[in-house]
């Protein structure tokens, strides 16, 4: 769910958004929308990597420290916290901002636009190496690694 709403904010809302924008129909959007399909994308990200941890169980040290027997599961667990991180302090704060949830003033706005975007935008770009080393975790033996 994470991962598709991740792609669903990148790939349609954003030029949705802009086309709403400009004929002047945005206000739906904002107002019903985004609100909503954040506290899913926030909440759906805190539970996934909970759940991701909680598959770790015993080798979660191992995989965090990245130690040779864990260490791919690892490096899409530590891309997953990366993103998780980028959710929660970077996305979701300056969102409250852009959307009117916070106070904030026109420059404050910008501002938060800009790095909303660039935070969702590196998530999308770190979502594919974490889903492959995820998914390169299972079948470590067989290449070696």
């Amino acid at each position: 769910m994470w991962i598709g709403l991740l792609y669903y904010f990148n790939f349609v809302q954003v030029d949705a958004m802009k086309a709403a924008t400009a004929d002047g129909s945005a206000g739906g959007i904002s107002k019903h929308v985004a609100p909503r399909a954040l506290l899913f994308f926030r909440w759906a990200a805190l539970v996934t990597w909970l759940a991701g941890a909680a598959l770790l169980g015993p080798y979660f040290k191992a995989a965090f420290s990245l130690q040779p027997s864990h260490a791919v599961i690892g490096i899409g667990a530590w891309l997953g916290t990366i993103m998780l991180f980028n959710v929660w302090v970077l996305i979701w704060p300056n969102q409250k901002k852009i959307l009117g949830l916070a106070r904030a003033t026109d420059t404050q706005k910008n501002t938060a636009r800009r790095v909303a975007f660039l935070a969702s935008r590196t998530n999308t770009m770190l979502s594919i190496p974490m889903l492959f080393f995820m998914a390169a975790g299972a079948h470590s033996g067989v290449y070696g690694f």
